[in-house]
């Protein structure tokens, strides 16, 4: 019969090693106050920072940590980016911030509270949840 071999899956939870070369590669931009938008698809959940012009200083995701699969739309993971982007933002020097929540998703509630769990000021939350106002034409009635 020969060996067992066993396969070890990734993607079951945080990747150490990504969260490590993530925290080594922030910016030595140094700014007081910016705005943290966050979008929580049903598959993923994304975070980038701004400052207040609104040029990207740095980013994340639930991918982008080594979560996959069903487990990137989960809170936790969510979480995980904040915490991530609220480590990033107290060695920039981020004080306060505002932020714009975009999405239905899991993540919406949970990246905001692994953000300011580091220390970082909440300054404003504004939902800017795309609503379609009449969306697409409807489909033909179905002939019989």
């Amino acid at each position: 019969m020969g060996k067992k071999r066993i396969i070890k899956k990734s993607g079951r939870g945080l990747d150490q090693g990504r969260k490590d070369r993530a925290l080594s590669r922030a910016t030595k931009k140094r700014i007081e106050r910016g705005v943290l938008h966050v979008e929580a698809t049903f598959n993923n959940t994304k975070a980038v920072l701004t400052d207040e012009k609104g040029n990207a200083v740095m980013s994340s995701s639930a991918g982008a940590l080594g979560f996959s699969g069903a487990r990137k739309s989960t809170p936790y993971a969510a979480a995980k980016v904040g915490e991530l982007l609220g480590e990033k933002a107290g060695i920039i020097g981020l004080k306060e911030a505002s932020v714009v929540i975009r999405g239905v998703g899991p993540g919406r509630e949970s990246t905001l509270r692994g953000f300011s769990s580091k220390g970082i000021q909440i300054k404003s939350i504004k939902d800017a949840t795309p609503v379609p106002h009449n969306g697409p034409r409807p489909p033909k009635p179905r002939r019989v």
